[in-house]
């Protein structure tokens, strides 16, 4: 049983898997690398790093439950829901924006997430009330610019997804009336710029918890609103997320709201 708080039991774990990534990285073009769908790959980085995680957490509290991308559901009162390595595709072709998400949940409600940059060695943390944390320190975002000068993220749809039509028409929308949209391929890390205030808001549809469960904590510590493509819809049910600061919200909500 663990003798240290959840918060530093994630950061910990984040962290190892982060070192284990980073020598994964340095021989990557020796990995073995599966398809799981068109643009959708795992290769043994991804295994390993959430068997280090699944050690860390569940050693620690064998009672609690698991949601993991690559090993799937264990059902608890609490879950660890973890990405072990978010952008996988970005980490295979050597770009250099990829993550190690860890996020916990009691009782239905998210309460603590970590998102961690092994190779900028940069942790994004936040447990609910204590407010956004990085590399262990406080963090207080700047006040975002107007939306005409707002710089938004976003994930694209790729092979067959079905929602290509409808991110096509929200660009259409947003483009003219922003400074620019990134597209940096681990939704993790965008919802951790959005809380720390690199980026001043992001949108997409149909995440899977375990994109988003990490981040969405950090947004909400951040005094960020988030909320899905209705204000009644949660995106940790639904995997849709619109967020930014509450300044540039609503304008940018009713942005991407607009029918196509």
């Amino acid at each position: 049983m663990s003798t240290i708080d959840d918060l530093t039991l994630a950061c910990n774990a984040a962290r190892a898997a982060g070192a284990f990534l980073r020598d994964q990285w340095a021989a990557r073009d020796q990995l073995t690398i599966t398809a799981k769908g068109a643009g959708d790959y795992v290769s043994q980085a991804d295994h390993g790093a959430e068997s280090l995680l699944r050690r860390h957490l569940l050693d620690a509290h064998p009672g609690d439950g698991w949601l993991g991308e690559e090993t799937g559901d264990l059902p608890g009162r609490r879950r660890w829901i973890v990405d072990p390595l978010d952008g996988t595709t970005n980490f295979l072709r050597g770009i250099a924006h990829w993550a190690v998400s860890v996020a916990l949940e009691e009782d239905g409600r998210l309460v603590l997430g970590v998102v961690h940059d092994p190779l900028k060695d940069e942790t994004f943390s936040a447990r609910i009330g204590d407010g956004l944390r990085l590399n262990d320190a406080a963090l207080t975002p700047a006040a975002p610019p107007g939306f005409d000068a707002a710089l938004f993220g976003t994930g694209l749809p790729f092979g067959d997804m079905p929602a290509i039509p409808d991110h096509a028409a929200d660009l259409i929308r947003v483009l003219p009336h922003s400074a620019g949209v990134r597209r940096m391929g681990a939704a993790s890390l965008d919802l951790a710029y959005v809380a720390a205030g690199r980026l001043d808001g992001f949108w997409e549809r149909r995440l899977r918890p375990w994109d988003i469960a990490a981040g969405l904590v950090l947004l909400r510590e951040a005094g960020c609103r988030v909320e899905g493509w209705s204000p009644e819809d949660r995106p940790e049910d639904s995997g849709n997320v619109i967020a930014a600061p509450a300044a540039i919200f609503d304008r940018f909500a009713a942005t991407i709201r607009q029918p196509a």
